[in-house]
């Protein structure tokens, strides 16, 4: 590994682009290791994945909304819209905006969690539609793929930005713009710049997750994947960005970050050395924020240990700084205990899902949120019985560097009205690579069809799979078959009209 060390430098010291952290993420997209097979199978596991949440997103307001604008942008030849299909492409940004939308809508593909948060296939709809437009071939779109993970790995891992409240997007599209500049061979300069240019534009702040938390969550990470397309193009054209972004005296480190005299180590692979940093990322088993994966698996476990819930008095999950402070209690939000609150609210409330996996003892992406599920009196009750609590070796093990010691679980203790306590912990979910059932192709490809169950057709959900299974061998012109198409009665209409339909 090359190890790069990040700081501000006065601009009467000018830093030479070669030293410069950009600089140095351009240069990942011109590694030329061949892909390992585990690798591309985990590409793939992510491209299906990413399809089943968007599919079962479909007629969800948000993707409405970023679908009825992509298409107001059609373009021969251009990429095609999830539920549309190849047959009616339009431009690849808006593509990618689209597509965004509906992947992450439901909060429930894949997760890296370290110094910061990401959801690294939010890369995929972004490199898939300038994949398609530019005619690029399913091996192609697998390195840059592959590409765009490590780049965001290793930003997640080195780079803090929550703790200054800038939204974890600001790492997500300079990944994108790297993974572009491998899709399309460009020279490092070229990417450099891009590098810059997505990162100057997608600083915003963590308000997107904060108090009443709405669409926008959904809207965010496509909204970086659109900036990091234009961004690419405008480089293209020879066009510069603000630089040093990340060094300069008012650069993103300088004027977001720890300041001028802060500093930050970055872990870059050499040239030549394998692009492996997708295989320690993890997906989810349940439509929930991540830190809520391993509870909700041990909320399943410690019901069968309570007889009666009305017996309950008091549940204290004690967890790291993060589960506390973001989904907890010890975040402040009043809207993460209201039965009224908005869907993306909820599913970043650790309490109202813990106490509804322990009252239902399953979990779904529709029928475990309102309003599908009323909140009754009896939920009421036990939601507002839960807390969380900050616990030093749970924050440590959050952020171990070691694998095998990461844990992002929790311990709980449910304390009944007799005075009893019943004690139980999980470091990781069961479906997280070292949980009790990791999750491999056979459950990716389960995801998927159940998602897909009512909208997409059983020949539709086929055709999918085959040639995602098949995308190493997929020529240029073929990877429109990686984006569904449902028959048209099975779409929700617009009822809203925009300035794109005028």
């Amino acid at each position: 590994m090359m190890f790069h060390t990040v700081k501000v430098w006065p601009s009467a010291m000018a830093l030479p682009k070669e030293d410069q952290l950009a600089w140095k993420l351009a240069g990942v997209a011109l590694n030329e290791a061949p892909i390992d097979d585990e690798v591309a199978d985990m590409v793939i596991n992510r491209i299906i994945d990413n399809a089943g949440v968007a599919v079962a997103s479909l007629n969800r307001r948000p993707v409405i909304a970023a679908r009825q604008q992509a298409l107001a942008h059609s373009r021969i030849g251009g990429a095609g819209v999830f539920g549309i299909g190849a047959e009616a492409p339009v431009a690849a940004e808006w593509a990618a905006w689209a597509n965004g939308v509906a992947v992450r809508e439901l909060d429930y593909h894949d997760t890296f969690l370290a110094a910061d948060y990401a959801h690294p296939a939010d890369c995929i709809p972004a490199l898939l539609a300038v994949a398609e437009q530019c005619g690029v071939s399913g091996e192609a779109l697998i390195r840059a793929i592959a590409v765009s993970y490590e780049v965001h790995v290793t930003l997640v891992k080195a780079i803090c930005l929550h703790a200054y409240k800038i939204d974890h997007i600001a790492h997500l599209a300079p990944a994108i713009a790297v993974g572009l500049g491998a899709l399309l061979g460009l020279d490092q300069d070229t990417i450099y710049q891009a590098v810059q240019q997505s990162l100057h534009v997608s600083c915003t702040t963590r308000q997107s997750r904060k108090g009443m938390i709405s669409s926008w969550k959904a809207f965010a990470p496509a909204h970086a994947g659109k900036l990091a397309v234009e961004a690419v193009d405008r480089a293209m054209r020879g066009e510069g960005a603000p630089s040093p972004i990340y060094e300069g005296e008012d650069s993103v480190v300088a004027q977001m970050l720890g300041g001028p005299k802060s500093a930050y180590g970055v872990s870059l692979p050499d040239r030549g050395q394998p692009l492996q940093a997708i295989l320690e990322t993890y997906t989810k088993a349940y439509s929930a924020e991540y830190q809520s994966q391993a509870l909700i698996d041990l909320a399943f476990r410690m019901r069968e240990k309570v007889e009666d819930l009305d017996s309950i008095d008091q549940i204290v999950i004690q967890t790291s700084h993060h589960t506390h402070n973001v989904i907890g209690t010890g975040a402040g939000d009043p809207e993460k205990f209201d039965p009224h609150a908005s869907r993306e609210t909820l599913d970043h409330s650790i309490m109202y899902i813990f106490a509804v996996a322990l009252e239902d003892g399953f979990w779904h992406h529709e029928k475990s949120y309102p309003p599908m599920r009323p909140a009754t009196e009896k939920t009421l009750m036990l939601w507002h019985k839960v807390s969380t609590e900050e616990a030093p070796e749970w924050t440590r093990r959050y952020h171990a560097e070691d694998p095998a010691d990461k844990a992002f679980g929790g311990r709980v203790v449910i304390r009944l009205e007799d005075g009893r306590e019943i004690i139980d912990e999980q470091l990781v979910a069961d479906a997280h690579p070292l949980g009790q059932a990791p999750y491999a192709r056979a459950d990716y490809k389960a995801k998927f069809m159940k998602l897909c169950d009512s909208i997409l057709p059983s020949s539709g959900q086929e055709s999918f799979l085959v040639a995602a299974e098949g995308l190493m061998n997929l020529k240029a012109g073929m990877l429109g078959a990686l984006v569904p198409k449902v028959p048209e009665h099975m779409l929700s209409c617009p009822t809203i009209r925009g300035i794109f339909d005028a």
